[in-house]
Order: structure tokens, then C-alpha cells, then sequence
């Protein structure tokens, strides 16, 4: 599965490598790769197999599920596939409460004592989704963990899950999809080691 949605990331373009003219990431990052899950969206093939493959695991690892979460702005759309597969409520979380009327951080309808499942696309250092885990929680809910498209595997991604006690699993990663991308042609054995080097010092990589 890993695999399979790594390779179809990096047909419909959801994931671009370029280790020769990098991007600018938010935080000022050079960043050999850039990461737009919701293309996905756009392919109905993609869609339903990253949506399948979140109901397969979501079945397997957190079975007594009740509600669905997507975390705003980029699950939404795949929190909505999954908690319709799954026959399930589905709420989605603000990355800030509204400013005017009834200042929701937490839209749609959720109970305490309720399973969560948070849905995410992309996990870079985990804070945002944390954001989302933490607003659940402060609800009464239950969450059991989080299932994401794609990780960089950041070592302080990792920390951060285990320090909020939060299972954190994802449907492909950052060192299967740079393995498909060498192996089907995207990058060259010099791209794939200057990708690793990125990954062990994102911050410094590039300067």
C-alpha cells in the first residue's frame, strides 16, 4: 500500500522532487520536495484508493471508531470519503476557532466520551494536527489516534505524537516514496542522496 500510493503521488504531481532547484517552504526551508495532497482529490483512481486504504487501516487499528475528524484545511475532503465508507459522523477541526458566531473550533457534531479518528494529509513537524488532537481532547473525547496521507518522518514529528501519547500511522512515507521515485525514473542516484541528506538537516540543507 505504501507503495502503491507513493507511486501514484508522484504521477498526478501530488508530490514534486526536485533536489536541483528547490522549494521555499513557509518556515524559510529549501526543500528538495513539495507535498499537495489534495490533488488527489482531483483523480478519481487516487481518491478512492487513498480513501480505501485509510478505511483498511483505520478498520484494523482502530476498530471501535465513532466519529471521523478531519483536520481543516487540507482533510476535510478526505475525512468526508472516509466517514461515508465508513458509515460514521464527521466533524473537522479549525486550525483557529471562528472569529464571530458561535466561535467553533470544532465544527459538526461531536460528543465526550466519543472514539475519534483525526484525519490528516500531510505530517511535517505535527503541530498543527496536535492543535486538532488537543481540541478533541479538551471536548471529552476519546481520540485513538491519527491517520495521515504522508509523513516526512521528521524525528520531532515522531516526539511530539509520543509525547501527546497520540498513535500516529500514515498510508506512505518519506523514504518509500524517494526509494519509488528512483526506482520508476523520477530522480537519479545523485537526487536520492541529496534527498536523504535534506531529510537528516532539513533546517540546514541548502544554505
Amino acid at each position: 500500500m505504501k507503495e502503491k500510493i507513493a507511486e501514484m503521488l508522484l504521477d498526478i504531481e501530488a508530490v514534486k522532487l526536485s533536489p536541483q532547484k528547490p522549494f521555499t517552504w513557509a518556515s524559510g526551508w529549501k526543500s528538495p520536495i513539495y507535498c499537495d495532497n489534495r490533488k488527489a482529490l482531483s483523480y478519481p483512481q487516487v481518491r478512492n484508493y487513498v480513501r480505501d486504504a485509510y478505511v483498511e487501516v483505520i478498520k484494523k487499528e482502530f476498530a471501535e471508531v465513532e466519529v471521523i475528524a478531519g483536520v481543516a484545511t487540507g482533510a476535510i475532503a478526505q475525512g468526508a470519503l472516509v466517514a461515508q465508507a465508513l458509515d460514521l459522523p464527521m466533524v473537522y477541526v479549525r486550525s483557529s476557532a471562528k472569529a464571530h458566531g458561535m466561535t467553533n473550533l470544532v465544527e459538526g457534531v461531536v460528543k465526550a466520551g466519543q472514539k475519534v479518528v483525526v484525519i490528516e494529509d500531510l505530517i511535517s513537524t505535527g503541530g498543527s494536527s496536535l492543535k486538532a488532537v488537543q481540541a478533541l481532547r479538551e471536548m471529552g473525547c476519546e481520540v485513538l489516534g491519527l491517520v495521515a496521507i504522508f509523513s516526512y518522518n521528521f524525528d520531532v514529528a515522531n516526539q511530539n505524537f509520543t509525547q501527546e501519547n497520540c498513535k500516529l500511522l500514515t498510508l506512505s512515507d518519506y523514504e518509500v516514496l524517494t526509494q519509488i521515485g528512483l526506482q520508476k525514473g523520477f530522480i537519479t542516484e545523485n537526487d536520492f542522496d541529496n534527498l536523504k541528506k535534506w531529510r537528516e538537516n532539513p533546517n540546514t540543507w541548502g544554505q
